[in-house]
This record gives structure tokens, sequence and C-alpha cells, in this order.
């Protein structure tokens, strides 16, 4: 179990691939300290993405006070800047009532803008924008693929390569500063005024793989299609391009049948897991879970 001084502001960040076990093991080490949870799940923000994001369960969310959880709707709109700027407002109330705080979530990026702050990158130039809009347009998402594993390998193999809006402002900056994306990410920390331990909870491959396998299936009988049939109106949102609802979305299109839908949300949650994993690696400390 992660320890921490308890005589100055402590910021626990626990990250980790998705089902490791991320919300109990934060839940335990909140009640150790007698502290609560602020969320860095981007897409658990989303009151209305329950199912799908493996939501914290109201016994959960009852047993440790949750910051930053359903705390929008999915039609409004949030940026990693936001979060930043959220959660710095917030951690002075919360370490005047405890000098330890715990955040966790899989989404490194949010994690990051809190640890290190966010870079001061260019205004996009609008004819590169276009550029990247007319090659998504005209070639599809595994032409942004190509281009950023061979501009910028490290982002490539680091994050969620189904996201064609990070990907697309990504390969924008690439293009307009002639300098890797994630080269720009990592320039420079911004100082916090409080300590920061950073963890990233993992498991032996098979065993992560079968509780990854597991979920999607849980999640199934829980009710997502449902949800991804209530949800699709909204669509083309940021927030709804991601596993689980993408699949489900092409399922309902005609695009595949159900079987083939479920083990492409448990093939592309794996090979996602994998992309987090090789970002935790870079900074956080890794505790093995073997239970």
């Amino acid at each position: 179990m992660i320890t921490a001084a308890t005589n100055q502001p402590t910021l626990i960040v626990i990250g980790g691939p998705t089902a490791v076990g991320k919300t109990a093991y934060a839940i335990e080490t909140a009640k150790k300290f007698h502290t609560s949870i602020i969320s860095a799940d981007s897409r658990q923000f989303y009151k209305e993405m329950r199912i799908g994001t493996a939501f914290p369960s109201e016994e959960e969310l009852a047993a440790v006070k949750h910051y930053f959880v359903g705390h929008l709707s999915i039609g409004e709109y949030y940026s990693i800047s936001r979060f930043e700027q959220d959660v710095l407002k917030l951690l002075p109330t919360l370490f005047a009532e405890n000098p330890v705080v715990v955040m966790t979530g899989g989404s490194g990026l949010y994690l990051d803008a809190v640890c290190k702050g966010i870079d001061d990158l260019p205004d996009p130039d609008l004819n590169i924008r276009q550029q990247v809009i007319e090659l998504f347009e005209n070639e599809g998402i595994e032409a942004l693929r190509r281009r950023l594993r061979h501009l910028d390998p490290v982002f490539y193999n680091t994050n969620d390569l189904a996201n064609h809006k990070r990907m697309m402002r990504a390969l924008e900056v690439c293009l307009q500063t002639g300098k890797p994306y994630s080269e720009l990410l990592t320039q420079s920390s911004k100082k916090r005024d409080f300590n920061i331990q950073r963890y990233y909870l993992n498991r032996p491959r098979e065993v992560l793989f079968d509780r990854i396998n597991r979920r999607v299936d849980q999640m199934m009988a829980d009710g997502l299609l449902e949800e991804a049939k209530s949800l699709y109106q909204y669509k083309g949102t940021n927030a709804l391009n991601t596993v689980g609802y993408k699949e489900m979305f092409d399922y309902m299109e005609g695009k595949m049948t159900m079987e083939e839908a479920v083990e492409k949300i448990k093939v592309n949650t794996r090979r996602y897991a994998k992309r987090q994993i090789t970002w935790f690696k870079r900074e956080y400390e890794e505790i093995m879970l073997n239970d």
C-alpha cells in the first residue's frame, strides 16, 4: 500500500491501464488517508456514459468523496486545459481539509496536465489544419496513423489511435513546427506548490487481458447497447469517439454483427491498455497487483 508524508500537501497519483483495478485501489488508498479522490478519467466526466466507461458504482461513490465524475453532460465542451485549471483551483480547498489527496485515472494526458502543466503550443496554422482535415476526409484514420508513426513515433506508441481528433491536432503541430508533438509536450514542467507521488498499477498480461474480456462481457450484460442507442444522436462528439461506443454504433449501422462488435471492443481495449502501460512506464513507479 502507498505511503505518504502527512506534514505537507501531497497529491498521490494512481494511473494504469483500463480494467487493472484503479477504482478499488484508489478507494482503499483514500480511505487509508481519510481523504477524497479526483477522477482524471476523461470519459467518466460525462454522466450519460456510465456503462461504457466502467463508471464507479453508487457504493463506490458513497465510500469516498469523488470529484469530476459525472459532472458534465455529453453536449458540454471540456478540455485538458480546463481540467488542469479546475483541479488546481480545487486542490487548495482539499488540502486545507487533508494534507493528502488521491487522483486516479487512465488518461495520461489529463494526469500529466495536473502534475506538469499544459505546454504552450502554437496557435494552429489554418492552411495546415485544412490539409490535415482533407487527409482524414479523403484517406481516413489510417492515413493519420501512418503520418504520425513517421513524424512522432513516441506519440503513436503511447496514445489512443482511435481518437482521430487528437491525432489530427498532433499531426498539425508536427507539420507546423517541424518537431514531434510529444517532444513539445514534455519540454518543461510547471512548478507545483505540493508534492506529487506518481504510481501506475499493472498486472501480468494474461490476467489483465482476462479482466478486460470479462469487463466487456459484463458491460454488455449491463446494457451497453441500450446506452449506446440512447447516445447515438451525439455520436459525432469527441466524448463518444472511444472504444465500446464506436463498435456499438457500427453494429447499429449494420457494419458488423453483434458478435464481431463485442470481439472488436475486446481487441481494441487490449490494444489501448498496452499503449497506456507504455505511457505510464516513462515516469510512474509500477505497482504490480497479483491478487
